[in-house]
């Protein structure tokens, strides 16, 4: 690396955006690497050395790289307000959260993008999938009503995280029965840090 701050490898609208997310919410100095996944520059050599699947994002440091986006936002939150202490009840909930939104929610929400975006879709997959949807979904917005976060009283990388797939849930209208989990993402939609990563 010729400077300090780090490289965020980067695809647009792609997970990628939540390490971008983080850096700006932080306020943190980075270089953005942008590749372009069309012209195959994920696949090329020098990314593959970065992460084996040549997958974004990869976050490089001085100590070296690191990939998938979830553990690149928990280091970069790690001793900041957005991750509280380790050994805490707020801390465990953080991780319960974090990794409810990328077990029981992300995958689902690809696959239901993925057939929305076909030329034909398939009607009755897609509903299918808004079905096995509407649980997850109930469950966020169960958890918070009568809250502005999910855990405690402000802002942690849980709600960057599970943010970003309820605005993405909101994109593909799947929370028009849902009050606090619509409100929660147009919070997130609204944050300037948000804003600045996903200007492009």
């Amino acid at each position: 690396m010729t400077s300090t701050a780090p490289t965020l490898y980067y695809v647009p609208r792609s997970r990628a955006t939540r390490a971008r997310w983080m850096l700006e919410e932080l306020g943190l100095p980075y270089r953005l690497a942008r590749l372009d996944a069309a012209a195959k520059e994920t696949r090329r050599p020098e990314h593959l050395a970065r992460h084996p699947l040549g997958h974004v994002p990869v976050l490089e440091t001085a100590d070296g790289f690191l990939f998938e986006s979830v553990a690149i936002c928990l280091h970069l939150a790690a001793n900041t307000a957005l991750l509280p202490p380790d050994g805490t009840r707020a801390r465990a909930l953080v991780h319960q959260w974090l990794f409810f939104g990328v077990t029981e929610l992300e995958g689902l929400l690809g696959r239901y993008s993925g057939e929305r975006h076909k030329p034909s879709p398939d009607e009755g997959r897609a509903a299918h999938l808004r079905e096995k949807l509407a649980a997850p979904l109930a469950a966020l917005d169960a958890a918070l009503t009568g809250r502005e976060w999910l855990v405690g009283a402000s802002f942690t990388v849980a709600d960057l995280i599970v943010g970003a797939l309820l605005v993405w849930a909101q994109r593909l209208e799947l929370l028009s029965t849902l009050p606090a989990a619509r409100a929660f993402a147009e919070r997130i939609a609204a944050r300037p840090a948000y804003q600045r990563a996903t200007a492009d």
